[in-house]
């Protein structure tokens, strides 16, 4: 051992340093954690219980895993150093399932260092166990306000007004513009802990949102009131004489626009406030120009921006008030305000009789608002946008992804299994993506070309699918397998969007596949299978391969390959032993045993854009009861719509207290 003198930067003084060698410093590590932990127990007395975090998973943590996962770049990205208390293990409770299932197959940790015993490996998914699955009390979260979201906004403004603000385009057929001036204008907002852009209670209203609200809002007053636009005021007062509004119409439609705005009934004196504001106008013009500052003040106010935050309610745990569960309920179906029909429901307290409140989600999911189910909840679930860079040829992109749009409409609409999604003999296409379905194209309605129009977006038809087995459901569908490219794609995609298993980034020094060497006729698998040989690497290939590889005669535009197919390989095993030749095999596994795997994932993606957060430990009894229904029922969307809405975070809130 050398000895080498050096200053310490936090005493000064200058110290003998041992330069050891590399098996000498990690057993020196081991005493130094051991060391570090004796000094924590010699801290001030704290008696932890003995099922908590602290006396039975931590020091295993501080034993065998903070080396790796601590740190400004720790492995994984999970930095154990963070996870303090039984408090900060529940906030990060996501993290536990996986940890448990790594250490059981022997994953983790790496083989090269210490790993913990069976018993203590038993130990840790005990608490897992007590912790997080078998002693959880479901309860609701606590109350955060939050602002609507662009797209929501967008919505509820054209609800509000009876029309939408657009800008003016001279729009090719060739071409697919934004027509929305809110859309065009709002910055998009970023997706939230719950990786839906709706979960906003973490996004700042910010001086670029408040100037665009407030130029938009003026020029949707503007339109309002124009005489081009005399039928949207008059479905507030009625019919307006040619001397313009009365003073009993401007009663009318402050009353009628500020409860429809702030999504419930008004105060009184708030009403009675801006009406005395506009009752001295000389002129009509003058009315106008009031009644304008008025609906504007009401439109930039906090009550119509966020919501929730108009909520009657007393500190503590208790269900929200009726005009909130309406609220919840029309976001949630139609990312909308509520229309009068369930404003009507709320205001005589019928959406708490079941019958009544089933109802009227049917009578939502049946309205024509309910397609923004499919594009924003299923966009951003699936990443069906990915799509859009799929080809420059407009009608042909918008082709493939109104394919899955269409087809996930379908299943809401026609009230099918869930697991549809994956395995299903109607599917939807066009004249453009036909060339996929070339055994079954023949089932579309004859198209004629209108006379100078080169290319036209034409909708799709839907088809039954009868000599095409190679597709059939989302996964084999030509927009969905040409956004994601290759195995390695395919296989993340499937194993994070279907199946709910968030993978961690990628080490840094991943590199490249290696090419053929001179004489070598090694398969794109074959030498994928040498790139993947590090242990770091399969801990994560061993799931995605599988999934990614069954795909492979599919090309990278999604075109089934029948030329050369004996000598592409699409076998595979699954992390559960199960092995399969061929992607119509995985399907069949994907339906049967790992049904309920892909239940719960559809559970949790929906319930987490239904209440606009990420899920938490207290939901799992929730999500559990949801999918243990539709697994014994062979449940549908619309069950599952009924069922997340009638759950109890969804219909429950915590309020904080002041002190609190």
């Amino acid at each position: 051992m050398n000895v080498s003198t050096k200053t310490h930067p936090m005493f000064g003084s200058s110290w003998n340093m041992p330069t050891l060698d590399l098996h000498r410093l990690q057993s020196l590590n081991s005493v130094l954690r051991a060391v570090m932990f004796s000094m924590t127990l010699a801290m001030p007395f704290v008696c932890y219980a003995e099922d908590s975090y602290e006396a039975k998973v931590q020091p295993l943590l501080i034993q065998y895993c903070i080396d790796c996962h601590s740190g400004d770049e720790p492995s994984a990205k999970l930095d154990f150093s963070v996870i303090k208390t039984q408090q900060d293990a529940n906030t990060h409770f996501e993290t536990w399932g996986r940890a448990v299932e790594l250490l059981k197959n022997g994953s983790m940790p790496p083989e090269d260092v210490e790993r913990p015993t069976p018993l203590e490996i038993k130990k840790i998914e005990s608490w897992y166990r007590s912790q997080f699955i078998e002693n959880v009390e479901a309860r609701p979260a606590t109350f955060r306000p939050r602002r609507l979201s662009a797209y929501e906004y967008r919505n509820t403004l054209r609800s509000l007004l009876g029309f939408d603000l657009e800008v003016n385009i001279i729009e090719a057929e060739q071409t697919i513009a934004e027509k929305s001036l809110v859309m065009k204008l709002l910055p998009l907002d970023p997706p939230g802990k719950s990786g839906f852009r709706n979960d906003t209670s973490g996004n700042p209203l910010t001086t670029v949102i408040w100037d665009q609200s407030s130029y938009l809002i003026d020029a949707g007053l503007e339109k309002f009131f124009s005489p081009a636009q005399r039928g949207a005021l008059e479905a507030y007062v009625g019919p307006v004489s040619e001397s313009g509004i009365t003073t009993g119409q401007v009663e009318t439609l402050l009353g009628a626009f500020l409860s429809r705005a702030y999504r419930r009934p008004v105060e009184e004196t708030e009403l009675e406030n801006r009406f005395a504001r506009i009752e001295g106008a000389a002129s009509q013009a003058d009315i106008v120009v009031r009644l304008k500052t008025e609906l504007k003040a009401v439109l930039m106010s906090p009550g119509f921006l966020y919501r929730g935050l108009l909520m009657d309610g007393t500190p503590g745990r208790q269900s929200v008030d009726r005009y909130e569960l309406a609220e919840r309920l029309s976001y949630f179906i139609g990312s909308d305000m509520p229309d009068a029909e369930l404003i009507s429901k709320a205001s005589l307290g019928e959406l708490s009789q079941r019958d009544i409140y089933r109802s009227e989600i049917v009578r939502m999911l049946d309205d024509p608002k309910s397609r923004n189910l499919t594009e924003d909840f299923a966009v951003q679930w699936l990443s069906l946008d990915e799509i859009d860079h799929v080809s420059d040829n407009v009608p042909y992109a918008v082709a493939l992804k109104s394919q899955p749009l269409d087809f996930i409409k379908y299943l809401f609409d026609e009230d099918r299994p869930i697991l549809e999604l994956i395995d299903s003999d109607v599917s939807y296409f066009n004249q453009l993506s036909s060339k996929f379905y070339l055994n079954d194209r023949q089932q579309l309605a004859k198209y004629r070309k209108p006379k100078g129009i080169e290319v036209e977006i034409v909708p799709n038809q839907q088809v039954a699918l009868k000599n095409t087995p190679e597709r059939g459901g989302l996964l084999t569908m030509p927009g969905v397998l040409a956004m994601n490219k290759g195995p390695v794609l395919r296989g993340v995609w499937m194993l994070e969007r279907i199946l709910g298993e968030p993978l961690p980034e990628p080490p840094p020094d991943v590199g490249q596949i290696p090419q053929n060497r001179n004489g070598q006729e090694l398969t794109f698998r074959e030498r994928f299978e040498l790139h993947r040989n590090k242990s770091a690497c399969a801990v994560c290939h061993d799931k995605i391969d599988p999934l990614g590889f069954s795909l492979e005669r599919y090309d990278k535009n999604g075109s089934f390959v029948s030329k050369g197919a004996d000598k592409i390989d699409t076998s595979g095993q699954l992390p559960s032993g199960e092995q399969f030749t061929t992607y119509q095999e995985l399907k069949e596994i994907l339906v049967t045993s790992q049904r309920e795997k892909i239940l719960r994932n559809v559970v949790q993606k929906m319930m987490s854009y239904a209440l606009c957060r990420k899920l938490e430990y207290f939901d799992r009894p929730t999500v559990d009861n949801i999918v243990n229904e539709l697994h014994q029922n062979n449940g549908t969307y619309r069950d599952l719509v009924l069922l997340v809405a009638e759950s109890l975070p969804f219909r429950e809130t915590i309020i904080k207290g002041e002190s609190e």
